[in-house]
């Protein structure tokens, strides 16, 4: 028998918080970074290789996902979670994001999106009730609302404007919604970068008793500050005893500020993406593995990192693989980013437990901000 959806805080450090949610497909610890698999993969990665980095939770996209291969040809082959080797929980966004950044000729109304596919020019119609049955048919554990992601800058007027449409189609996606244990609808809270607006589309939201908040529009170009800012005005409006996710973010030092704002569930292509461009995260910031300087490295990327690129190989190594542009290159340094990002996760939860977090991040902008050119010690 499947368990009812939940979230349990089981430690609070200030505001952040140490959780679990319960799905349909098992659990996973909070706060959380998902494995990115926009397309059914996660690139450049085996599934038991996202796994052992302790990832629990991946994010699938709807809108890629109803292009190629359709969500009716998933769901004909046993779902999401069997087509691609996923037991565990999953998320699926709702194709608004890509809907406005990727597709072509779009034309948006109350009753949704009209476009034309970036893959081959072919006409479809995105709308609230057709994203939760697309969504419904890849059987996502988390289901997100259909919203418009409002442009960044955004006049009030224009912001005002997006927002409040996002909220009408919010209602939509509840009554479309197909409850059952185990499964939840997330609304999708949006205003930009106006408090008053972020507040009331936070009020709208609760009014629908949705079962975890969404924070979108936000990581699109406002910078650090302004992003902080606003999930102080609007973390306090949303229900406490309900999960907050912050949509397409991001950097590490953006996750540990979000945590310590009270964030629970990130997500963001940088780890793979960064991957498979020569881009590495690690506790001394970012490394360029191009870079001439790693062509006599015999050191470890990162002595303190796990993953198999740091445990089996040198910076030299995968240098090489870089500038010889073989295959192996983009998969070491992915699974790397991914580890990496898991890690930092583990840290943060374990801080809240102990009610160390301060210290935690401390530590983490000071690692952070002296950077790679130093010997890692």
């Amino acid at each position: 028998m499947t368990s009812p959806f939940s979230f349990t805080i089981s430690s609070t450090d200030k505001v952040a918080r140490r959780g679990r949610v319960t799905t349909a497909h098992g659990t996973f610890e909070t706060p959380a970074f998902m494995a990115t698999a926009t397309a059914a993969t996660v690139k450049a990665m085996m599934p038991d290789a996202v796994r052992t980095t302790g990832a629990e939770l991946a994010i699938c996209n709807t809108y890629h996902l109803m292009l190629r291969p359709t969500a009716e040809r998933v769901a004909a082959l046993g779902g999401l979670h069997k087509f691609m080797d996923w037991p565990g929980p999953i998320v699926t966004d709702s194709g608004g994001f890509q809907v406005m950044s990727l597709s072509k000729l779009r034309t948006l109304n109350e009753k949704g999106v009209t476009f034309r596919s970036h893959l081959d020019g072919s006409a479809h119609e995105l709308t609230p009730e057709r994203s939760m049955q697309i969504q419904h048919l890849l059987d996502s554990d988390i289901t997100m609302a259909f919203d418009e992601c409002t442009p960044h800058p955004a006049t009030r007027e224009v912001a005002a404007q997006s927002m409040r449409m996002s909220m009408r189609w919010a209602e939509r996606c509840k009554k479309a919604f197909v409850k059952r244990d185990g499964y939840a609808l997330f609304g999708i809270n949006q205003g930009s970068i106006y408090p008053d607006l972020r507040l009331e589309s936070a009020a709208a939201l609760t009014s629908l008793d949705l079962d975890g908040y969404g924070i979108g529009g936000l990581a699109v170009g406002e910078g650090q500050e302004k992003m902080f800012a606003t999930l102080d005005a609007v973390i306090p409006a949303l229900k406490a005893e309900k999960p907050r996710y912050l949509m397409g973010v991001g950097k590490p030092d953006d996750i540990v500020g979000a945590v310590m704002r009270g964030v629970d569930m990130f997500d963001c292509v940088m780890p793979t993406r960064s991957g498979r461009t020569g881009q590495a995260f690690t506790r001394r910031g970012t490394v360029n593995m191009r870079n001439a300087r790693h062509l006599d490295d015999p050191r470890p990327l990162d002595e303190k990192c796990g993953c198999v690129a740091c445990t089996r190989h040198s910076r030299a190594y995968l240098h090489h693989l870089f500038r010889g542009e073989e295959m192996l290159g983009p998969i070491l340094l992915t699974a790397h980013n991914v580890h990496y990002y898991q890690d930092l996760m583990r840290g943060l939860r374990g801080a809240i437990e102990t009610g160390t977090l301060d210290n935690f991040a401390a530590v983490f902008y000071e690692e952070q901000a002296r950077g790679d050119i130093e010997a890692i010690e």
